[in-house]
């Protein structure tokens, strides 16, 4: 990947042990310049398409994909706003089993809830009641449609069909079924799937994106300026 390639360098105090004195310099790229990248990008979010990552897609496929060449794999990385690929990219459906396992350690702790998401209930008016898939614990309860006028029926809308609630003055998780319980595992899973919508760059900015990168991280000139793509930190605590 040529993400990095296109950072300018800093001259920074060494912290090395075999360095001669704390005058030596090392040079190293300034990821700190992201941050004026990151203010470019979000200025800028008209000129980029969502995109949804397929299994077992990686930046350099992507980048072959839309643009021609897997030498832009670092735009895919950057318009998507990632900063490291290792946790922010999204794993393979085989290796999810495998990282719910060595995170909680047996399959018994994988498949524990982990939380409870609600279901939509709307009353007889067609009015939401309680939006869907709000985070919620075992305890959760709600106001019933007996509170409200007679007639005002509440519904529980599910992908396995709607349900006419009874008419009472609460609903709870565990009598009511007003939430469904997610396991550690759908969790990890549903985290994972989150993932793989990410912001690409339409093909048609691709050169003036690539322009407007190099000009962006560039230093401008400032008392520690070297060139364009150099500058230094001051020294401090000179000894030789």
């Amino acid at each position: 990947m040529s993400y990095f390639k296109h950072f300018p360098n800093i001259l920074y105090q060494s912290p090395l042990d075999n360095k001669k004195s704390t005058a030596d310099y090392i040079e190293i790229k300034n990821l700190f310049r992201r941050t004026k990248l990151k203010d470019y990008l979000q200025g800028n979010v008209s000129v980029f398409n969502k995109y949804v990552i397929e299994d077992g897609e990686r930046p350099d496929t992507i980048s072959e994909l839309l643009y021609g060449s897997s030498q832009y794999d670092f735009i895919v990385v950057l318009t998507a706003g990632i900063t490291n690929i290792n946790h922010q990219w999204p794993l393979q459906d085989f290796q999810m089993y495998d990282l719910a396992l060595s995170k909680y350690g047996s399959e018994t702790k994988m498949n524990e809830v982990h939380h409870y998401e609600t279901f939509e209930i709307k009353d007889s008016k067609g009015r939401q009641i309680l939006p869907p898939n709000l985070i919620v614990d075992k305890d959760f309860k709600m106001d019933g449609s007996a509170l409200r006028f007679p007639t005002n029926r509440f519904t529980l809308i599910s992908q396995q069909g709607n349900q006419q609630l009874d008419d009472k003055n609460e609903y709870t998780v565990a009598t009511d079924n007003i939430a469904r319980p997610v396991t550690n595992y759908e969790f990890e899973i549903n985290e994972n799937e989150k993932l793989r919508n990410i912001d690409v760059l339409q093909r048609s900015y691709l050169t003036t994106f690539v322009n407007d990168l190099r000009d962006i991280l560039r230093y401008d000139r400032h008392s520690r300026f070297v060139s364009g793509l150099l500058s230094s930190t001051e020294l401090t605590n000179l000894t030789s």
